[in-house]
């Protein structure tokens, strides 16, 4: 269930700036560090929630950020649990959820402001994600179909790279250097306006990690208010320092998030006796994906091994 908001949007910061992070003490760091080299663009506040670490992280951001809120949980309990403490505790007039491995681009918190001050019916803004070569990360979205779940990040969808459904998802049709109204918008780097949480409501934490960015878009969207991408505020991202400790069971998080989206919006859309149906396809494209990351780790595993038996030798 999406979780009750208690967010003042009367209150006098501009922006609070939320950040979960689990076992990213390096990246966090850098990440805080961007965000106040940001001071004078806004009136800002910063929310750190920890989803109990044990790489020091909460010990560092009380060490060198005293200006940041912490919170810390003794235990990890998603990334939209996480986000809603600190969007809970937020007493910002917009909130800006990063994520810990972010660095974020001087300019960027000014642009957020100016352009939700400007558009009173965004409900969220996307930020422009780069890659750390400065390529383009597409942060902006059309929702999923079922020929997403084919065709992306599966065997399928490698062997036909450039098919349309894959360009239609990810906007790639269009160079991402424009405002522009979209679907949804990466929770890595996604503007939140306080009313439009109020009325909406905060993240689902029925999605552990995970699609909860999606489903929060589309509720807002069926609220009446719009998302809009923001390519003039920028952050770049390293992606999945947390996830990637954890890859097996991230696979599974991620499809389970996929069926509780499905079931939450487009199910009931769906004919009775098909709607069943998608569930299992959805576990189906999972077991595939898991069978090939144990593979290709397998594969790399022995791939070491061999190198080191052949150093040995030599």
């Amino acid at each position: 269930m999406e979780a009750e908001a208690q967010v003042n949007p009367a209150a006098p910061l501009d922006l609070s700036v939320c950040i979960v992070s689990w076992n990213t003490r390096a990246d966090l760091c850098r990440a805080l560090a961007s965000v106040f080299a940001c001071r004078g663009e806004a009136a800002f506040e910063v929310i750190v929630v920890d989803n109990g670490s044990d790489d020091g992280s909460p010990e560092m951001v009380r060490r060198e950020f005293l200006a940041a809120q912490l919170i810390a949980n003794r235990a990890n309990r998603g990334f939209a649990a996480g986000n809603n403490q600190a969007l809970r505790r937020a007493r910002g007039r917009y909130c800006l959820l990063l994520n810990s491995d972010t660095v974020v681009h001087q300019g960027a918190l000014a642009e957020v402001v100016r352009f939700m001050d400007s558009h009173p019916d965004a409900g969220a803004v996307g930020l422009r994600v780069l890659n750390p070569d400065r390529t383009l990360q597409y942060s902006c979205r059309r929702f999923p179909r079922l020929a997403t779940g084919l065709f992306r990040k599966v065997p399928l969808g490698r062997l036909i790279p450039d098919n349309r459904w894959n360009r239609e998802y990810l906007m790639s049709d269009w160079a991402h250097d424009t405002v522009r109204e979209v679907d949804w918008v990466s929770g890595a780097a996604m503007g939140l306006r306080a009313q439009a949480l109020q009325e909406v409501g905060l993240l689902d934490e029925g999605y552990y990690m995970y699609c909860e960015d999606v489903d929060w878009c589309y509720r807002a969207r069926q609220a009446g208010w719009r998302i809009y991408y923001l390519p003039t505020a920028a952050v770049t991202h390293v992606v999945g320092r947390s996830s990637d400790q954890r890859p097996l069971r991230m696979v599974a998080e991620f499809h389970r998030s996929m069926i509780r989206f499905y079931r939450k919006h487009y199910a009931p859309a769906i004919s009775p006796l098909l709607r069943p149906l998608v569930p299992w396809g959805i576990w189906l494209r999972a077991v595939v994906v898991l069978a090939e990351n144990i593979y290709t780790a397998a594969r790399n595993l022995g791939y070491r091994i061999s190198r080191g038996r052949a150093r040995v030798s030599a």
